[in-house]
C-alpha cells in the first residue's frame, strides 16, 4: 500500500510515517518545513519527502492520502485531494486502524508531562524485556526513535488533546481506545480550539468513554479539574498518585531536588530510586508510569530498576552545552505551571547560582495571551527573566513582566538576546532556554558566543 502524508514531518504524523514503514508500506510525504531532524529519521527510513503542498505530490494517485491536523481546507493539495474523491484518513484514525487494533494499548494524556510519562513508561516496559511498540511525541533518549512497533501486545502512545483533523474535530485520543489509561493533569490550554475548560473536560470525558471496565485508569489524587471529569461518570477501576500526599501511589523521604524517593505502593515501602531527573514533576510523571507498567504486568520493585537506567527526552531540561563555567539548556515548557515545574526542579537542583531564564512565548496559547497574567508568577525563581516578544504576540509583554521589576527585560530579537546574556553570564550561572520551537537556533547561538568571549 502506498501512503502519502500531508504534514509528515511533525512528531506525530513522523512517528505515523516511520511505523507504515516498517510495516513494509511505500511512504511518502509533503510538509511546509521539511528539515532535521525528523527529516533525516524518514529519510534514513527510504521515506520519499517533499517541499510544500503541491497537487503533484499526489501525482500519481496513492492508495490513501494521511492527512495531518496542520492542514485545512483552501490547502492547494486537500482541495485536490477532495475534487478527485482521493481516499483519505486521519493519523489518529490510521494508527487506530492498522496499528493498535487488538494490542494492548497504554494511554498517557493530560496537558503536561505527556512525552516524559509515555517514555519513562516505554522504557519501564523494555527494561522488564516487552520490547513495546510507541509512538511518542518527542525522542526518549533510550531509544533514539519516536516510534517504533515494538512486539505484540504492548503499545504506548502519547495522547494528545489536540483536533484529529479538519474533517474530524475530536480530540486525537478518542481513537486509541486504551486497555491502560494515564491522566497526568489537566488545566486550560490549546485556545486555538477550545473555548475553555470544560471543553477540553468533556473531550477527556469522552476519552474515560472508552477505557473498558477491565482496563485501569491512572489519575492524580490532588487534580481537582480530573476528578470533576471523572465524576461525569467513570465505569473503570482508578489508582490514583500523589508525590505530596498519601495516595495508592506516593513517595516519603525524597530528596529535595526530587533525584532521590522512597516509593510506597499500596501502603508498603517497595524500593529506594536514585535516578538522574530532577523536579516534583517529574517524580510525578514516575509514579504515573510505575502505576501504569505495574497494570501490564511489571512488579514495582522490578520497574524502579528500570528509573535508575532512564535516560531523560530530548528537549526537557536538555544541557546543550557548557562554556567557561556557564551551562546552557533547552527545555520544551511554554504553560506557565510547565515553566514554573521546571523553574522549581532546577532552583532545588542548583541552590543559590544565577538562573537566566529566557521564554519565547510561541504557542497559539501564549500568542494570543491567555496565559500572560500568570507568567511573572511561573518565571519568580529566575534571578533574570528574559522574554521573547515577536511582532506577532497579541499582548503587551513589557506590562506582563512588571511584577518582576528590574530583573525582567523584554526583546524583539534574537541576536540582541544573545549579546545580553553573554554579557551578563559569568561562571556557574544556568541559562535556561524554554519553547516549544526551534527559537531560532538560540541555544547554540549562545554557546558559540560564549565560546567567542573566551
Amino acid at each position: 500500500m502506498h501512503l502519502h502524508i500531508l504534514g509528515i514531518c511533525g512528531t506525530f504524523m513522523g512517528g505515523i510515517a516511520l511505523l507504515a514503514r516498517a510495516m513494509g508500506h511505500q511512504v511518502s510525504g509533503s510538509d511546509a518545513n521539511v528539515y532535521p531532524p525528523m527529516s533525516t529519521q524518514l529519510t534514513a527510513a527510504g521515506i520519499e519527502l517533499m517541499e510544500g503542498y503541491l497537487p503533484e505530490h499526489l501525482q500519481p494517485a496513492p492508495d490513501v492520502v494521511v492527512v495531518g491536523n496542520a492542514m485545512s481546507r483552501g490547502n492547494p493539495v486537500v482541495e485536490y485531494m477532495l475534487d478527485r474523491g482521493l481516499p483519505y484518513t486521519s493519523g489518529p484514525q490510521w494508527l487506530a486502524e492498522h496499528i493498535l487494533q487488538g494490542r494492548w494499548v497504554l494511554a498517557v494524556a493530560g496537558t503536561h508531562g505527556k512525552t516524559s510519562t509515555a517514555s519513562l513508561l516505554a522504557w519501564i516496559l523494555e527494561d522488564a524485556g516487552l520490547n513495546p511498540g510507541f509512538l511518542i511525541g518527542g525522542v526518549p533518549e533510550n531509544f533514539g526513535v519516536s516510534a517504533r512497533l515494538g512486539e505484540v501486545p504492548f503499545f504506548v502512545v502519547e495522547a494528545d488533546e489536540y483536533d484529529t483533523a479538519f474533517f474530524d474535530k475530536r480530540s486525537k485520543f478518542v481513537h486509541y481506545r486504551p486497555q491502560t489509561l494515564v491522566l497526568n493533569n489537566l488545566e486550560f490550554d490549546h485556545a486555538d480550539i477550545f473555548d475553555d475548560l470544560e471543553m477540553i473536560q468533556r473531550q477527556f470525558h469522552h476519552l474515560i468513554r472508552t477505557v473498558p471496565s477491565t482496563g485501569l485508569i491512572i489519575s492524580p489524587l490532588e487534580d481537582g479539574h480530573l476528578l470533576d471529569v471523572l465524576e461525569m461518570g467513570c465505569w473503570t477501576p482508578v489508582e490514583y498518585f500523589a508525590p505530596h500526599i498519601e495516595a495508592g501511589w506516593h513517595v516519603v523521604n525524597a530528596s529535595a531536588d526530587g533525584a532521590v524517593f522512597d516509593l510506597v505502593c499500596d501502603g508498603e515501602i517497595v524500593g529506594r530510586v536514585e535516578w538522574d531527573l530532577i523536579g516534583w514533576h517529574n517524580l510525578s510523571n514516575a509514579l504515573a508510569a510505575l502505576a501504569a507498567a505495574r497494570h501490564a504486568g511489571v512488579p514495582p520493585g522490578l520497574a524502579i530498576h528500570a528509573l535508575k537506567r532512564f535516560k531523560n527526552v530530548k528537549r526537557r531540561m536538555e544541557l546543550r552545552g557548557e562554556v567557561g563555567g556557564v551551562r546552557v539548556y533547552d527545555d520544551f515548557a511554554h504553560h506557565p505551571t510547565a515553566i514554573r515545574m521546571t523553574l522549581e526542579g532546577l532552583r532545588r537542583w542548583v541552590g543559590d547560582v544565577p538562573i537566566i531564564a529566557v521564554l519565547e512565548p510561541r504557542s497559539n496559547t501564549m500568542k494570543r495571551g491567555i496565559h500572560a497574567h500568570e507568567l511573572a508568577d511561573a518565571l519568580m525563581l529566575a534571578d533574570q527573566v528574559i522574554l521573547y516578544a515577536p511582532a506577532d504576540l497579541q499582548w503587551d509583554a513589557r506590562e506582563a513582566m512588571q511584577p518582576l521589576g528590574i530583573r525582567a527585560e523584554v526583546f524583539e530579537d534574537t541576536q540582541t538576546i544573545v549579546a545580553r546574556i553573554v554579557a551578563e553570564a559569568e561562571p556557574g550561572t544556568h541559562i535556561l532556554v524554554m519553547s516549544n520551537g526551534g527559537f531560532e537556533a538560540i541555544h547554540q547561538r549562545l554557546l558559540d558566543a560564549l565560546k567567542s568571549q573566551l
